[in-house]
C-alpha cells in the first residue's frame, strides 16, 4: 500500500516498533501453534523461499538488461543502414 506524503506517525500505525516483550509473546504463540520440533523446519522453508525469491529477482534483472542490449543493438543496426 503506497501512501504519498505520509507522516512518520501515520506509518508507525502500520509498522509498530516491536520490543522484547512483544517478540517473546510472538515466539511463545509460534511454539504453541507449531510445536518445538516444527519451528526449525518452518524457518528453513522460509529461508529457502526467500532465497529463491531473491534469485528469481536477479534473473529477471539479467533478462531485462539482456533484452535492452538486444534492442539497442538492433536500433544501431537500423540507423547505420
Amino acid at each position: 500500500m503506497f501512501v504519498p506524503n505520509a507522516s512518520p506517525e501515520f506509518l508507525g500505525f502500520f509498522l509498530p516498533n516491536l520490543g522484547v516483550q512483544e517478540l517473546l509473546i510472538i515466539l511463545v504463540i509460534a511454539v504453541l501453534i507449531f510445536g518445538g520440533k516444527k519451528i526449525p523446519e518452518v524457518a528453513k522453508g522460509l529461508g529457502q523461499g526467500i532465497r529463491q525469491f531473491k534469485d528469481s529477482l536477479k534473473e529477471g534483472e539479467a533478462d531485462d538488461s539482456a533484452t535492452a542490449k538486444k534492442k539497442q543493438s538492433a536500433e544501431e543496426a537500423k540507423s547505420s543502414t
